[in-house]
């Protein structure tokens, strides 16, 4: 890799130029919440940081970040957890805020899509579709911050990828500023469109290397007349998959399927104001079950199929919400589960995904060679069980030192991520690889893929400008 020089004044002047006095910054103070991660595990730098608020102006900037050979790094929402977001810490990347680009250009309530500016944050996105008595079902913990170009770029899963997809199969077009600045406007509402290769599933998950998402079309879908929630303890993992298959078997429609372990809500608990867990005693197990229920279908289906599953001893409690405050509470214990993690101190965070039928065996046993490695360490898996994705994260062991637990996370990723690659898993489930992983997927991902990819980058930014350093290097 050659070096990259800091852009010159002339450049920068060029790209201030474009946006105007509103439209950059070069405060120090407003640009440091944009220059660190959530989870403070990248700190970056940057000369400029650009502000657009239109897709024209995009395309100015990059045409001149190509022309120069300056680095620009993308940002939306700044909720990433691989610190895909975060410019270097060398002072040579602009960065690109795609916050101003907020707008919601249409509705069309015949053919259930809405398409929508990259700055759009997904609370917003959802409470549109609802008042136009739609769903658009992308569901996360930080659904009031993130914004759907950052969710885009990143193919972010959540709560809803069991019955729904990950946010690619909510796509059905998109607008893209490419490397070298031109406006790829892909913005067509169309079910079917097979000409060709599908250039916006390419662009999807690129996490900002192959271009900038400035727009998209977004599927809606029927609402839901109702949605049950119960949350239950169940004996043991493989019992709880068997309670998912036990519910899927029936005619609801399982939209969520979350693990919660015993430690994780003993964490929320103790940390987060205003929780309580909806079981009156302690289990090692539970699960977070919502069920949609559509059109004429009979209310009440969680209530009949939890009591078919007792009898069939695959569950040992529970407790169904009988109120939206009920439900969002219960939903307030899982999402509260990484937030709860901080204040025990240090914490090696894994998101993988596996097939469902190994997850029980993949616990225990990165569960053991964890421990074997790192005696007292607390593993806290959880997370999206209905799709395979468990988010397996280890807080360090109680009066370790934070410093000296996280200088092992290396040694710690190797052994939960081998583990992984032997149930034939993958190392990143929904949280991308950006460049905390960007490394690591030279071990995990075959020399034929990462040619592939490297050709692909090479072909639409050869100045790579784009992102470098994340998802694959070049």
């Amino acid at each position: 890799m050659t070096t990259r020089l800091p852009p010159s004044l002339d450049t920068l002047e060029r790209l201030k130029t474009v946006v105007g006095p509103s439209g950059y910054s070069q405060d120090p103070t407003e640009i440091a919440p944009y220059l660190c991660e959530w989870r403070e595990r990248y700190q970056g730098a940057t000369p400029l940081l650009l502000k657009p608020n239109t897709t024209q102006a995009v395309s100015r900037i990059v045409s001149i970040c190509n022309e120069t050979r300056t680095a620009i790094v993308p940002q939306g929402g700044n909720t990433g957890l691989v610190g895909g977001q975060i410019p270097s810490a060398n002072n040579t990347e602009v960065l690109l805020s795609l916050r101003r680009l907020n707008s919601v250009r249409s509705v069309d309530i015949a053919a259930n899509v809405m398409t929508v500016e990259a700055g759009c944050v997904l609370s917003t996105i959802q409470k549109t579709a609802d008042s136009n008595q739609r769903l658009f079902p992308l569901s996360l913990a930080s659904e009031g911050s993130a914004t759907i170009g950052g969710l885009i770029s990143t193919n972010a899963g959540g709560t809803g990828v069991l019955a729904y997809g990950n946010t690619r199969e909510m796509i059905l077009g998109l607008e893209v500023v490419l490397p070298n600045g031109q406006i790829w406007n892909g913005l067509r509402a169309l079910r079917k469109d097979n000409t060709g290769y599908d250039l916006k599933q390419l662009l999807i998950g690129a996490e900002g290397t192959l271009g900038v998402v400035t727009a998209g079309v977004l599927k809606l879908f029927p609402q839901p007349r109702s949605i049950e929630t119960a949350f239950v303890a169940v004996p043991s993992v493989q019992h709880a998959i068997e309670l998912l298959h036990f519910f899927q078997r029936s005619s609801a429609s399982v939209t969520a399927f979350e693990l919660i372990p015993r430690i994780g809500l003993d964490f929320v608990l103790k940390h987060i104001p205003g929780t309580r867990s909806p079981l009156a005693k302690q289990y090692d197990w539970c699960v977070l079950v919502d069920v949609s229920v559509f059109g004429n279908a009979e209310p009440g289906h969680v209530t009949t199929t939890l009591t078919a599953a007792a009898a069939n001893h695959l569950i040992l409690d529970g407790a169904i919400s009988n109120s939206v405050a009920q439900r969002n509470a219960f939903w307030r214990l899982r999402d509260s589960l990484s937030e709860a993690q901080k204040p025990e101190g240090g914490s090696i965070k894994h998101d993988v995904s596996l097939p469902i039928s190994v997850i029980p065996q993949f616990l225990e046993q990165a569960s053991n060679e964890v421990c074997r490695h790192m005696p007292g360490a607390r593993p806290v898996p959880f997370g999206h069980l209905g799709d395979g994705n468990i988010h397996f994260n280890i807080s360090q062991p109680i009066d370790a030192d934070k410093t000296e637990f996280l200088n092992k996370q290396d040694s710690v990723n190797q052994i939960v991520h081998d583990i992984v690659h032997h149930f034939h898993g993958s190392i990143s489930a929904e949280h991308g690889i950006g460049q905390a992983k960007v490394d690591e997927i030279t071990k995990y991902k075959s020399e034929t893929e990462r040619m592939a990819m490297r050709a692909i980058k090479q072909a639409l930014d050869p100045n790579n400008i784009m992102n470098p350093g994340k998802v694959i290097r070049v």
